[in-house]
């Protein structure tokens, strides 16, 4: 009879514990977004005092954030852009945890990304994919799109797409063609800077 040593046992590498880190620390930076009447998302934590950032066609007044440690909060919708797919809302609390934020002006094709969300409003899933193609809008030098083969489902809009090291590179916006498309963290960031220098 054969012995299994447990020397012999396979261990995780340092890439399998590093992307085990981030895809851990996407789940708890992402919420599930309940519009009454009209179903369930996903959103992204951007800062520790309540701001969040998801899809305009994910946010509808009115609105329920369910964290990933289950606490449930009525969320204010501050502003959608259905032109850009996305909106920012807000609840009322502090210490969240919250993205920790990459350049997607940097991101390369070929690249391994991980999304999370809330795939058919089930439990918080995480999904990677290798980064097809990175689009530009014609004549301008920001992103538009970054598309990769990740594995998505109605739940995962709004989720945040992030590289190998857990920076949110962007959120996941739509599929098309089989490949989730994600819209770029520096438009994510633009827009909720307009909205936070913006008037009240």
């Amino acid at each position: 009879m054969s012995e299994v040593h447990a020397a012999a046992r396979p261990g995780r590498g340092r890439l399998s514990d590093s992307l085990a880190t981030a895809a851990e620390h996407l789940r708890r930076i992402t919420a599930r977004v309940e519009t009454r009447g009209r179903g369930i998302g996903s959103a992204t934590i951007w800062r520790p005092d309540g701001w969040i950032a998801t899809n305009a066609h994910v946010a509808h007044h009115p609105v329920d954030v369910v964290l990933d440690d289950g606490r449930r909060f009525g969320a204010r919708v501050v502003r959608r852009s259905p032109e850009s797919d996305l909106a920012a809302i807000k609840i009322d609390a502090d210490g969240l945890p919250s993205a920790r934020i990459g350049d997607s002006d940097v991101l390369a094709v070929g690249e391994l990304v991980l999304a999370a969300g809330y795939p058919f409003g089930l439990s918080s899933a995480v999904t990677a994919g290798i980064v097809h193609a990175i689009s530009r809008r014609e004549g301008s030098t920001p992103l538009r799109w970054i598309q990769a083969d990740l594995r998505l489902a109605p739940g995962n809009s709004g989720g945040p797409v992030a590289n190998a090291r857990g920076e949110v590179i962007g959120i996941n916006a739509m599929i098309a063609g089989g490949l989730a498309l994600a819209i770029p963290s520096r438009l994510v960031e633009r827009f909720l800077r307009s909205v936070w220098n913006g008037p009240p």
